[in-house]
């Protein structure tokens, strides 16, 4: 069975798409990547991101658009975009953005792995 590629996303790419990617990355149904919308990101998403990618999961709506607006006239098919809705307020790996990112992910991933 093929992994659901996922990318995380937020601003910096420091402590909430990391976050993203270290519980899933060593999830047998999906490859995960994260990344940032911000120019001072420690990785910024790049148009090979947005192509390797099935569902592109951001932490705030502006993120989203963002992505849609960088890279529009670059003729990139836009992967799924969802706004999981958790604001910058917790640091990497912590306990409640654990579960935040969980709740989330796990509700998507029903609709795409059944």
């Amino acid at each position: 069975m093929e992994r659901l590629h996922v990318l995380f996303v937020c601003g910096k790419n420091q402590w909430r798409s990391p976050t993203g990617e270290t519980i899933y990355q060593n999830d047998q149904r999906l490859a995960v990547r994260s990344a940032g919308v911000s120019e001072k990101a420690r990785r910024c998403v790049r148009r090979a991101d947005l192509e390797w990618a099935d569902l592109v999961f951001v932490m705030e709506g502006d993120q989203g658009a963002k992505l849609v607006q960088r890279f529009r006239g670059e003729l990139v098919e836009m992967p799924e975009i969802v706004n999981l809705e958790i604001p910058d307020l917790y640091t990497y790996m912590d306990p409640e953005l654990v579960d935040l990112i969980e709740g989330g992910v796990e509700t998507e991933l029903e609709g795409w792995l059944g």
